[in-house]
């Protein structure tokens, strides 16, 4: 029996060594080798090396609720709702890599938002294309998608190219929950910039931007081919506004129609230096934009009748050419940190001032952009105008609309986890009187004249003067870092400045409420000879909430 077990384990063992001998002498084929994430240190927390590269990463973004509740006089049209909705979805990509010219930046952000109700859902966001809107019986004018490229730049050696914040811009609504105070605020735009260092904090900027994003309409007044010239008629790519037809002796025999909606021919030049130290910041902006206009489109008689291939009985009909005009801003600003009333305390303090660059001077970016006129509120009194020029109708030359700003911005911590901002602004608005008077004021057969009684104008709200107050206070909860919930007010008054009164809209809803005339008091009457109520300004206010996690 022992032998027998000797055997047994004597072949094994045997096996056992020339299994191990062949196993030996056949290829090992070695794991491929795991590349597992590196941090990337040198730019700060959340960078990661992309794996197989020496480009650093870093990947974040936001989560946003807000809601809001807007004062609202009206019913009619899209009008009636008073509270409003928004979720808002960000994310951000920061590629960089270290060259030997220095670092070079990727940066791209992209902003998904639902937006309904009053006051969120924005017509300026639709009227400059980042949003569409919903057609529904419901939902038409109150719902809304927004899809953005908010960001996609490249920075290379002082060199930023590509869609960025303007340049321009400095406080740019930094404390507030939704920016609506009086002051530029373009955060996205197409540019190319420059901008060298000196040390010891200073630098200088120069930046080529996209004109599109500073158009503000040029006043319109008629529509092409009407005798009997409505005022203020706009719609889209259809912004007329007429100019006297001279015949070869100088004779005034006709009008001409020029479509006023501006053409992109030259881009915005914006210049920057500013200073940056322990204590804060400082910055000095300056921007020329170019406004334009097109040709004319349709050459009347004073009698209506159209003019065939320039000439009458009179003779050819010569319509000035409207030419060009640059309007141009400066913009001054300086921030104060103030660790020494609470850490993290800062103070803003901003003034703009600007000659046919009105969105250089953000005074309508609580009312509403990209557009000649618009209410600060549904039904309110009457519509603020905002337009850049108006074209003198006499010599077909554009008159420049005056604009300033001025904003203050503090932040302050209570606690490290609660915060308030408290805002203030102030801004003017003026506009030639010339080209007011004569399109409104006059008539001539018809051309630019609104009413049937010319000294009714004095009660229209169109290119009238007015200065504008925003102010408001926000209370801001973080019990974690990155997520925080608050609430923000916010007033908004107009005031028709210069003593001058016009129709209050809202009061005078029931009946026609458009100036027919004066009657002899000099009070403004209807259609049916009703005296219409007037006012000199116009106020609102609105509250909103957010909840927001940054990541």
């Amino acid at each position: 029996m022992k032998l027998v077990k000797s055997l047994l384990l004597g072949s094994a063992a045997g096996l056992t060594v020339v299994a191990g001998a062949q196993a030996a002498d056949l290829p090992v084929k070695k794991a491929a080798p795991v590349e597992y994430v590196r941090v990337c240190s040198a730019y700060g927390a959340g960078f990661f090396f992309i794996p197989g590269t020496d480009t650093c990463l870093r990947v974040s973004g936001r989560a946003r609720f807000e809601a809001t509740y807007s004062q609202g006089y009206s019913r009619t049209g899209s009008n009636g709702d008073l509270t409003g909705y928004r979720g808002l979805g960000r994310l951000n990509l920061d590629a960089r890599t270290q060259t030997a010219y220095g670092t070079l930046r990727a940066f791209v952000r992209f902003e998904l938002a639902s937006r309904t109700g009053a006051y969120l859902k924005s017509g300026t966001q639709e009227r400059i294309a980042n949003a569409f809107a919903a057609t529904g019986i419901d939902t038409f004018g109150r719902a809304q998608q927004y899809v953005n490229v908010d960001k996609a730049f490249i920075q290379f050696a002082g060199l930023t190219a590509g869609r960025a914040a303007s340049f321009y811009d400095f406080y740019a609504h930094d404390f507030e929950i939704i920016g609506t105070s009086l002051g530029s605020d373009v955060a996205s735009t197409n540019l190319l910039a420059y901008t060298a260092t000196f040390g010891q904090g200073f630098s200088a900027t120069i930046s080529v931007e996209d004109p599109i994003f500073r158009k503000n309409p040029l006043f319109g007044t008629a529509t092409a081919g009407n005798a009997a010239s409505q005022f203020q008629v706009f719609t889209a790519q259809n912004n007329f506004t007429p100019v006297v037809a001279y015949n070869a002796a100088g004779a005034p025999i006709g009008e001409a129609f020029y479509n006023v909606d501006q053409r992109s021919r030259m881009p915005d030049f914006v210049g920057v230096l500013r200073y940056d130290a322990a204590w804060g910041s400082a910055q000095l902006s300056a921007a020329v934009h170019e406004l334009t206009v097109g040709n004319a489109s349709t050459v009347l008689t004073f009698g209506g009748a159209p003019i065939v291939n320039g000439t009458t009985a009179t003779g050819v009909a010569v319509a000035p050419r409207i030419q060009n005009e640059y309007g141009w801003a400066v913009q001054g600003g300086v921030k104060f940190n103030l660790p020494f009333i609470a850490p993290g305390d800062a103070l803003y303090l901003q003034g703009s001032y600007g000659e046919g660059a009105q969105i250089y001077t953000g005074y309508s970016q609580y009312i509403g952009t990209y557009t000649q006129s618009a209410n600060n509120t549904q039904g309110g009194n009457f519509s603020t105008f905002f337009t850049d020029a108006a074209v003198n109708p006499l010599t077909g030359r554009m008159e420049l609309s005056t604009s300033w700003t001025v904003v203050g911005s503090y932040l302050h911590y209570w606690t490290p986890e609660l915060r308030s901002a408290f805002i203030g602004s102030y801004g003017e608005m003026t506009f030639g009187k010339t080209s007011r008077n004569l399109l409104g004021g006059l008539n001539f057969n018809g051309l630019g004249n609104p009413v049937n009684s010319p000294g009714a104008f004095l009660y229209s709200n169109a290119l009238r003067d007015t200065s504008q107050i925003v102010a408001g206070a926000s209370l801001i909860w973080s019990p974690v870092k990155d997520l925080d919930i608050g609430v923000e007010g916010l007033y908004n008054r107009v005031d028709i400045r210069g003593g001058g009164r016009v129709v209050d809209v809202n009061k005078a809803a029931v009946g026609p409420n458009t100036v027919a005339g004066l009657n002899a008091a000099g009070l403004p009457i209807n259609s049916a000879g009703a005296v219409l109520p007037t006012t000199n300004y116009t106020d609102t206010f609105q509250v909103r909430m957010r909840v927001q996690r940054d990541f």
